[in-house]
């Protein structure tokens, strides 16, 4: 009986911890959507804290990826501003670096990105964003499964 009660409340626990880093991710996402260009994305304080979560967070982030909210930051290469998922999409990939053509079905084979700009995965967000991230998000989760 006192087994069953210690999983139950360890599983308790896992699901409050989880929601409360859900819900500090979105502040943290928040507050870096502040700023003005996406190539400061990486050096805001908010980043860094996600950024000590470390590879833990990437599935809870994952579920930001599909986040319509249009944010203040501007991307240069895009020419546009980027959304609340897209920022989430940029962190995760700065956290662990996603193998491209895997997760979005395209092959740079002349390694073109967005110059200047520390975000690689950034060249990559208009055909993320084709279904709304939905492929993509799935293909991530499925990724997350079974990286080394």
């Amino acid at each position: 009986m006192k087994k069953i009660f210690l999983i139950i409340i360890v599983f308790l626990s896992t699901n409050i911890i989880s929601a409360q880093t859900k819900t500090e991710l979105s502040i943290f996402l928040d507050n870096i959507s502040q700023i003005q260009n996406s190539k400061d994305i990486i050096e805001t304080n908010d980043a860094k804290k996600i950024f000590e979560y470390g590879e833990n967070q990437l599935k809870i982030l994952s579920h930001f990826f599909a986040d319509q909210t249009k944010t203040r930051i501007k991307s240069d290469c895009l020419n546009r501003n980027l959304k609340k998922g897209e920022l989430a999409i940029i962190l995760a990939d700065n956290i662990k670096r996603m193998p491209y053509a895997k997760l979005t079905g395209i092959q740079n084979c002349i390694l073109e990105f967005c110059k200047e700009n520390p975000n690689l995965i950034e060249f990559y967000l208009p055909s993320i964003a084709k279904d709304n991230a939905k492929k993509f998000t799935q293909n991530y989760n499925e990724w997350l499964k079974i990286k080394p």
